[in-house]
């Protein structure tokens, strides 16, 4: 009998897998419409869509460093049809900036697949008195407590802080639920500078509305080569961002492979690189094995790099 209900139950996950996905598919995005990880989203979505015949429909849920949209994905049905289109916020780094979470970045979720990195770029308005990096510096540091700069992720956050503490400067940091809104106040100009993810960044460049003045990788970037990498100023200054597609734990191997196996094949197409790059990402993919490994690693990695800038967990 118990053998019986074991192969019912094996053959029945895997005649779901096979018709999977039957119906629209939700795809949670923790940060605002906008963000890098929205467009990201939309993105992998729409070759998802279009390999697996489903709608995958993008839900915005900002707030607290998207820890907010990563718990209510974690407490979802293993049956894959809400995913969650993460980042090394919610899923490293608010290990160690919140003294709690309510959820387990680890063993609330199925990795299905990494879709790509990124860095971010410290910007300014065009009227702000330091023209270079280096005069960055020397102005901030001549005045003392007297600028303030925005962030809307960890990568922002840890951007600040990094360059806060390697540069030894006093800043006021104001909290966003997204980056969005914070380069919309450094554009009123109630924000001195802040740091933008690439996404965000290279459409404020091209468009001369903001200028930046150094990029948080460790080498410049060849999607805008003029611009520094602030460890040029500032030695052993690195930060990365990523992206990554995951659902709840307990969900089926046979439908997190199906749905590894689409997203791998739509991020590979030539022309969604392109579409990727236009948007500051570097596809960058990574199977779900090796996703799981490189989330385990990035945790101790962002443990490092929120003390290394000096930050309390909340």
């Amino acid at each position: 009998m118990r053998f019986a209900l074991l192969f019912f139950a094996l053959f029945a996950s895997f005649s779901e897998a096979q018709t999977y996905p039957n119906h629209p598919v939700k795809l949670m995005v923790p940060f605002p419409a906008g963000s890098a990880t929205d467009q990201v989203a939309r993105l992998t979505g729409a070759e998802l869509q279009a390999a697996l015949g489903q709608p995958f429909v993008v839900e915005n849920k900002a707030g607290a460093q998207g820890a907010i949209a990563a718990a209510e994905v974690a407490k979802a049905a293993g049956d894959g049809y809400t995913l969650l289109m993460t980042t090394n916020t919610p899923q490293a780094a608010n290990v160690s900036l919140f003294k709690k979470l309510n959820y387990d970045p680890v063993k609330d979720f199925s990795p299905i697949a990494r879709v790509g990195t990124t860095s971010f770029m410290l910007m300014v308005r065009p009227d702000f008195p330091a023209r270079d990096l280096k005069s960055f510096l020397s102005h901030v540091k001549a005045n003392q407590g007297k600028f303030s700069a925005g962030y809307g992720s960890a990568g922002s956050q840890v951007s600040l802080a990094l360059l806060k503490s390697l540069g030894k400067l006093d800043v006021v940091e104001v909290p966003y639920k997204g980056i969005p809104q914070a380069v919309t106040d450094t554009l009123g100009g109630s924000l001195a500078f802040s740091f933008v993810d690439l996404s965000n960044a290279l459409p404020q460049v091209k468009g001369g509305k903001l200028r930046g003045l150094g990029v948080t990788s460790a080498k410049r970037t060849p999607l805008a080569p003029e611009v520094p990498a602030i460890a040029e100023a500032l030695p052993g200054y690195e930060l990365i961002a990523w992206f990554a597609l995951m659902a709840p734990a307990k969900t089926p191997p046979e439908v997190v492979k199906r749905l590894h196996d689409a997203a791998a094949k739509g991020i590979a197409k030539a022309e969604v690189k392109e579409k990727f790059g236009a948007i500051g990402i570097d596809v960058a993919p990574m199977n779900p094995e090796q996703l799981g490994k490189f989330i385990q690693a990035e945790i101790a990695n962002w443990a490092k790099l929120v003390k290394m800038a000096g930050i309390q967990p909340e």
